[in-house]
């Protein structure tokens, strides 16, 4: 079979129309579900629509058209939209570090359009981009060549030391995890990454003597709680507390008393999933976790049916990022990690984060809409 006779196999002919049926829209839905759950959730914790739970429902509607735009533009050109994305990402990360709002002792904020952003959402999407960009049409024996491998170390790197420095351990972690998932995704090899990790492990105790007050304390919290309960520790033991008063069925919507009585801090952004787990219980905290890793799955899934690699790699980059979200924010909740500021996505209440994981919902949603495009070579478009 020819070259051509091969795009016109895998490059369909198809306008907006032909666009729209292509869009996965189960996987819609059951963003539109997440986000239901979330409204809910912020309803209860504001005792009413204002001042969470309205707010939440726009930015999802701003975030849902978004999503659904990015989805019909055509892949290639957001492709080439990857490094001017992540130069964009850094000068943001600079701007943040000289001009940016401080809040709870750290420095991440900027103010545009009247909102409060958070520079580092919008890097993990533009590394996922840039790494995509660099590994595509890459071949085995080029990705395991240590020399390839340095840009692309570096372009995480960068942005992970000045998160860092925002400090933002949590959200760092997250960044460099995600990174590393494209390069696995690219072809390098697990004991490569295990060597990286045994380093780090090594370097934890230099580590822990570089880390902030704020987050040894954690980490001393995190191992005992109870050695400061009314201090450090009170977060985490009242989360626990509403955690397991919800029992088997919960308390019913608005019932929590955890919630409505103010014990718990932070609870319509960190600790959101307590509220769900108080008023719902173990069935309805269930429900939502199998909603979360359905909506992971749906979106593994389709990163897997784009024959094209920049399509795979972003949109396992976008999936990864999803799930670490999850994974943190509840493994924080649950104390079986250290306290950080990580959202639930689509549920908690944040205009950056909700926005922008919609926004790399979008551009998975075009690699899957175009998942049969040509990038100019079609030995590698396998």
């Amino acid at each position: 079979m020819s070259i051509l006779e091969r795009r016109l196999i895998r490059e369909p002919s198809f306008g907006l129309t032909g666009k729209l049926f292509q869009v996965s829209w189960g996987f819609v839905l059951l963003l539109c579900a997440l986000a239901a759950v979330g409204y809910a959730a912020l309803y209860s914790a504001g005792g009413g629509a204002e001042p969470y739970a309205s707010r939440h429902a726009l930015r999802f509607a701003f975030g849902l058209m978004l999503m659904l735009c990015i989805a019909l533009a055509d892949i290639r050109f957001i492709a080439r939209l990857s490094w001017p994305a992540y130069v964009v990402g850094v000068a943001l990360l600079v701007l943040v570090a000289h001009m940016g709002h401080v809040g709870k002792g750290a420095q991440r904020w900027i103010e545009l359009g009247g909102m409060q952003w958070q520079p580092s959402e919008f890097m993990k999407l533009a590394l996922v981009m840039a790494l995509a960009a660099w590994f595509h049409q890459a071949s085995w024996e080029r990705v395991g060549n240590p020399l390839f491998l340095i840009p692309p170390v570096i372009v995480v790197l960068v942005p992970v030391g000045m998160i860092l420095k925002e400090p933002n351990l949590g959200t760092a972690v997250i960044t460099a995890v995600v990174g590393a998932s494209v390069f696995l995704g690219a072809g390098l090899r697990w004991w490569k990454i295990a060597i990286v990790l045994a380093a780090l492990g090594a370097a934890a105790p230099l580590a822990y003597a570089h880390l902030h007050d704020y987050q040894r304390a954690r980490i001393t919290t995190f191992l005992n709680p109870e050695s400061d309960p009314l201090g450090t520790g009170y977060n985490i033991i009242q989360s626990k507390i509403a955690l397991g008063s919800g029992g088997m069925w919960g308390k019913g919507f608005m019932q929590g008393t955890q919630n409505h009585l103010n014990f718990l801090p932070e609870k319509q952004t960190d600790f959101v999933f307590t509220i769900i787990a108080e008023e719902f219980g173990l069935v309805g905290s269930l429900a939502v976790l199998a909603l979360l890793c359905l909506i992971t799955l749906a979106a593994m899934a389709m990163a897997l049916r784009c024959r094209h690699q920049y399509g795979r790699l972003v949109a396992l980059g976008v999936s990864v990022n999803f799930f670490m979200y999850v994974f943190v924010n509840v493994a924080m909740v649950m104390g079986a990690i250290p306290v950080g500021g990580v959202p639930l996505p689509l549920v908690s209440h944040g205009g950056s984060a909700t926005i922008m994981v919609m926004v790399g919902f979008g551009v998975l949603m075009s690699a899957y809409v175009h998942r049969d495009a040509e990038f100019g070579d079609a030995e590698r478009d396998v």
